[in-house]
Parts: C-alpha cells; structure tokens; sequence
C-alpha cells in the first residue's frame, strides 16, 4: 500500500495538471476556505433582498412619469424568479417611488456589501500570508471597503445593464441579434474579470502584479457567467408553475446554493492564484495525514506561511524550523494463538 502511494506521489509531482489543484485542495482545507466560503454566503444573502427592493423603489423614482414602462422593465427583472417575482411584483407595489423604503434599501444593501468586503478582506489576507500587523485596522479597512463598493458598483451597473439590455430590448422595440447577444455576453465577461481583479488588489494588504492575478480572475469570470445561465435556466425552467409556498423554499434553498457556490469560485480562484505565484507546489500527498513523512520545499513554505501569518505585532519575531520526521512506528509484535505449552 505504501508502494502505491509513493508511486502516486511522485505521479503527481511530476505533473502540474494534478500536482498543483492538489496544492490548491490542500491549501483550501488547511485556511478554512468552506468556512470562508459560507461567511460571504450570508452577507451576500442579506444584502440581496434590500437590493431589490432598492431596485424596485428606484424605478418608482427614475420611471414616476412612465408607469407602463416602468412595469415592463420590473416584470422583466423579477421574471428571473419566476414564483418569488410573482409575490413581489403583486406585494411591491406599495413602495414605488417611498422614502422610507428606499431608506431601508440603501442601509440594508450597503449593511450586506460592507460584511462581504470585510470577509473577503480577512479571506484574502490569510490566503495571502499578510500578516496582523501589516492589515489595515478596522477603520481604514472599512473605508477601503467603501471605495471597493464605489468602484464596483459602477462596474456592476455596466455588466447588469448588459444583461438588462439583451433582455429587454423588445420594450425599447429592438431586436437584438444573437450574435450581439454574444457579445455583450463576451463584454460582461471582460468586465467581471476585471472587477475580479480589481477586487482581489484592493481588499489585499499586499501588492499583487496584474501577472499573478489574470489567469484566475478570467476563470473566475467564465464560472460565474456560466453560474448565471445556470440559475437562470433552472428557476425558469424547474420551478415553472409549482406552487407558491414550495416555490419560495426552492428559491431560497437555490439562491443559498448559486451564492455558495460564487463564493467558492471567489476563494478557490484566489487560492490557485497563490499556489501558482508563490510556488506552493508540488505538496507531499500524505502531508495533511500523517507525520513520518518527508516534506516538501512547498510543504515548508505553506506551513512557514500559516504561522508568520498570526504575527500581530511588527517586532514579534516568528522563526519556523522543521526538523527529521520521526521514524515509523515499528509493528507490534503478535501473540501467539497456538495452545499454551504445559509447563
């Protein structure tokens, strides 16, 4: 069996294209990254439902003189959630164009985005190795949060309006060509992929070249969009005519999921970035099971980077040294099961 393995390590070592999403598993287990993961989950989750109220209460603002419009465009948005949208397109109507629930939009919204900005800052410094004492402290984290919200929203409008526009065209009475459906789907993913980007330089207390960052970002651009089509098809096309009270279980069990899995693509994306800039591969395979084993050069680094990180003060000197792995444990010797011998 230790045959098998030997020869399935040096497999793996030798070849990147198993040697280093290994890396990457490892190093997604061994920072949290699930938990990482479901923490971007819930502020995602409770800044979502304040965003479309904010969204329907801003067309009762923009739209106030062109009602027939403005129900066209929100029946186009809420369409998406095809048993969710129901209930709130018949439910919503109260808050068009109101100051209080905008007030409450706006508050929710930013209350949720700020909680995603200030975990995925605390995610991708730990990925990263930044230490304690190099993060900004809560109050300038918080404000570069904001001015990450600030640039992103403006991103976001230009990708959801993409979306919105292929859409909706037939309101405006365009029809628009499949191949410039394409196109600015091509479009949105080259926007992502530089808010992506974006993202991970500025919530990072570290410099990072555009080189250690591209590769990941334009992958993470490609799952998301294929995440998108992805729900899309499946509330439009699974959830179709079910009933109100098991539509709305479904929908929120299924937004729960696509945020999850978003948030995953974000930590995982980071991670392989990582891995590949900071050569934290080949890892040994039995590295995160067992001790009597030979690390490798990445083995020491990963492990050197998990305890540097937790330095909290600039003069706090943290020094790692790896010594012999202990040897095997000898067998132990089996008692006989013959017939004792008399005596």
């Amino acid at each position: 069996m230790r045959t098998f393995t030997n020869r399935l390590d040096g497999y793996q070592r030798r070849h990147r294209w198993l040697g280093m999403p290994l890396a990457v598993l490892y190093k997604f287990v061994e920072d949290q990254g699930t938990y990482q993961a479901a923490l971007l989950t819930y502020y995602g989750f409770v800044s979502l439902f304040p965003l479309l109220l904010l969204l329907t209460t801003g067309l009762g603002f923009a739209l106030h003189g062109n009602p027939r419009l403005q129900q066209q465009v929100l029946n186009s948005a809420l369409g998406q959630f095809p048993v969710v949208g129901d209930q709130l397109g018949a439910n919503i109507h109260s808050f068009h164009g109101n100051s209080f629930a905008l007030a409450v939009g706006v508050l929710g919204s930013v209350y949720g985005a700020l909680g995603i900005a200030q975990a995925a800052q605390n995610a991708l410094n730990r990925i990263w190795a930044v230490p304690h004492y190099r993060r900004p402290n809560p109050l300038k984290g918080r404000l570069r949060s904001l001015i990450l919200l600030a640039m992103l929203g403006v991103g976001v409008v230009l990708t959801s309006g993409l979306a919105a526009l292929a859409a909706t065209s037939h309101v405006f009475g365009v029809d628009i060509s499949w191949a410039a459906r394409i196109g600015a789907v091509a479009l949105s993913v080259a926007l992502n992929s530089a808010l992506l980007m974006l993202t991970y330089r500025v919530l990072t207390a570290r410099v990072l070249s555009r080189a250690q960052l591209w590769p990941e970002a334009l992958a993470g651009a490609v799952v998301w969009q294929g995440l998108l089509a992805a729900s899309t098809y499946s509330v439009s096309h699974t959830l179709r005519g079910a009933t109100a009270t098991y539509g709305m279980f479904a929908i929120v069990l299924g937004l729960l999921t696509w945020l999850y899995l978003g948030a995953m693509t974000f930590i995982l994306c980071a991670q392989s970035a990582t891995v590949r800039s900071r050569r934290l591969w080949p890892r040994n395979l039995l590295a995160p099971f067992t001790d009597d084993i030979t690390l490798t050069g990445a083995d020491k680094r990963a492990y050197t980077s998990y305890a540097t990180t937790e330095s909290y003060k600039p003069y706090e000197d943290i020094r790692v040294q790896f010594d012999q792995p202990p040897p095997p444990a000898a067998p132990e010797e089996e008692e006989p099961t013959g017939p004792t011998p008399a005596t």
